[in-house]
């Protein structure tokens, strides 16, 4: 190959950078499900956050004059056995389910990644020892997997992290790699490593490029996974500790009342639902957008 088709190669590859970053503002413009999904999530993480500048309560103040109090329009989500609102703690406890969605989320794409793309470009005993690790991580229900860690590590935020982390990544290295492998035989990568090109510098410049849609996708389709797993793990015990509170933390905490007083349980359900899947349509829609099949 001369440097010509090589040179041409690159840009190609660029223009597909390009036309990737179109798709995902068309996708955002044409697909008003999706363009609905993002909003929704922008607004839950934007009042989540900034709650401590509007809230009119405490979230962790007990009014015991004011236990099981239903919803009013002082309290519009009622409040819970120490009396305290239902709606705000419902606000703060989004917080530990978005950082909980979000940060083993990344974590585990990371190290897939990674392992991925090494294990498809260098082969051999490297790929068939990582794909075995992966096999095992795979024959094991993640969320039994995720609270045996949790059990082994102690309760709390951190040990959620780790183990979300730990039982997440195996499948973005199934598909990275089945993608590596398929890119190490075009052209632009073989040229590279014609001219003496460091398999490292391949990796960072021509393949992980490359499989950056396929990791937007997986990022937004696995979001609402390790939300559902933290919320399980919450509801199990072995989730966030009070004072502080998730969403599945709630849930496992006003479940006894869930008869008497059941908007206590229905709310944080119902947030959970909103918001996985305002990810699992936002995720349908990038996955739509970067199809390389799909018709312009």
């Amino acid at each position: 190959m001369n440097g010509a088709e090589f040179d041409l190669d690159q840009e190609l590859a660029q223009r597909d950078d390009a036309t990737a970053a179109g798709r995902l503002k068309g996708m955002l413009r044409n697909n008003k499900v999706a363009a609905f999904s993002v909003l929704v999530i922008a607004l839950i993480i934007a009042a989540s956050f900034a709650a401590p500048l509007y809230s009119p309560y405490d979230p962790n103040k007990p009014s015991l004059s004011e236990r099981f109090a239903p919803p009013s329009r002082t309290h519009w989500l009622g409040c819970d056995d120490l009396g305290r609102d239902q709606l705000v703690r419902l606000i703060y406890g989004a917080r530990i389910s978005i950082v909980i969605g979000l940060l083993p989320t990344s974590l585990s794409m990371l190290l897939g990644a990674a392992l991925g793309m090494i294990s498809g470009y260098v082969g051999g005993k490297t790929d068939f020892w990582i794909m075995r690790l992966a096999d095992v991580v795979l024959a094991f229900p993640s969320l039994l997997l995720a609270m045996v860690v949790s059990y082994t590590l102690g309760g709390g935020i951190v040990s959620i992290f780790i183990a979300l982390s730990a039982v997440s990544w195996a499948g973005t290295a199934r598909v990275i790699r089945a993608q590596t492998m398929s890119l190490k035989e075009k052209e632009f990568v073989l040229a590279a490593r014609s001219i003496g090109v460091r398999g490292g510098v391949i990796i960072f410049r021509h393949i992980l490029p490359n499989c950056v849609p396929s990791l937007i996708v997986l990022f937004t389709l696995n979001i609402p996974g390790a939300i559902m797993n933290e919320s399980s793990l919450s509801f199990l015990g072995v989730g966030a500790s009070p004072p502080s509170t998730s969403w599945g933390l709630m849930i496992y905490r006003y479940k006894t009342y869930l008869l008497s007083y059941p908007w206590l349980a229905i709310a944080p359900g119902m947030a959970i639902l909103i918001f996985v899947l305002a990810f699992n349509f936002l995720g349908d829609g990038v996955r739509d957008a970067l199809d390389p099949y799909m018709k312009d």
